[in-house]
């Protein structure tokens, strides 16, 4: 069997079917900060769950790792906010570069990045991600990454929000769902609206859309559920952000109150796993996936 070329996309596949499709060096332009991502995403019957550069946020890439203020440096693509001057264009922005891969099989990958901004390295991540069948209809997308500050002294990681713009505390794992012509239903265990889990701490939250677009030959689509939990303790101390009405999205807040500040050599780690399942799920039934996936 022919090895991959070593820039070739990594196709995952759960029960021999592809899921999801990584791409590593993507030809995008300086503004929407270029870094690898998984796209397209799909249900195990081949409903679409990501998007990819819509025009409503054309650096919003699938899901994978994006944000806004390393040290003053955009990984998040498009405009900065800056404080008293609102949504700015800035040539500021930082790139996430393929470095190599240690481990790479049809059911997951682990790679090194280097998140390059001006030139230096400010960080050097180790990314693993593992596709894992959990039943028939669903499967689980686990995710960690680890970040590293490879330069001589302290560097912090902000957000829009600590930066003065409330409620704005995007950066960090990122899932960019497919807009719909309804949007999707969002809860927690305890809580459901955008209103009430936006900003909320909770260990496990779910999306649910409609039946949408499906890959050749798939089945018929009846709905979709993402449901998104962190697998250690700092990442459940870390804020959900969520968006359902303006576009459908979930991510898990590295810096929300305050900036978080990695020192020379130090490394910030976080784990999500995702939950991807046909249909619409209700509450039991989201907890009891996620509990099957996060214990795999």
């Amino acid at each position: 069997m022919t090895a991959p070329a070593p820039d070739s996309p990594v196709v995952l596949r759960v029960a021999g079917r592809p899921v999801a499709r990584y791409v590593i060096r993507p030809g995008l332009p300086a503004r929407l900060s270029p870094r690898p991502y998984l796209h397209p995403v799909t249900t195990l019957a081949g409903t679409a769950v990501t998007e990819f550069s819509p025009a409503d946020h054309t650096h919003h890439l699938g899901v994978g790792v994006a944000v806004p203020d390393v040290e003053g440096h955009n990984f998040w693509g498009g405009r900065t906010y800056v404080r008293d001057r609102g949504p700015t264009e800035l040539d500021d922005h930082g790139a996430q570069r393929h470095g190599s891969f240690q481990l790479r099989d049809p059911d997951g990958f682990v790679e090194e990045l280097h998140w390059v901004a001006s030139g230096t390295e400010l960080l050097r991540e180790r990314r693993t991600v593992a596709a894992t069948e959990l039943t028939s209809s669903a499967w689980a997308l686990d995710f960690t990454f680890s970040l590293t500050n490879v330069t001589s002294g302290p560097l912090s990681i902000g957000s829009p929000a600590t930066n003065g713009r409330p409620g704005a505390a995007y950066g960090g794992f990122f899932w960019r769902a497919r807009k719909q012509d309804a949007p999707p239903e969002v809860f927690t265990a305890v809580a459901e609206g955008e209103a009430a889990v936006h900003g909320a701490r909770a260990d496990w939250l779910a999306l649910t859309g409609q039946g949408s677009p499906r890959a050749a030959g798939a089945g018929s689509g009846g709905g979709w559920t993402l449901v998104f939990a962190g697998a250690t303790d700092a990442t459940r101390r870390d804020p959900w952000f969520v968006r359902t009405a303006e576009y459908p999205g979930v991510g898990s807040s590295l810096a929300s109150a305050a900036r978080l500040p990695i020192p020379p050599g130090g490394t910030a780690v976080r784990r999500i796993v995702t939950v991807v399942a046909d249909g619409r799920l209700n509450r039991d039934e989201a907890a009891a996936l996620v509990r099957k996936a996060v214990s795999q």
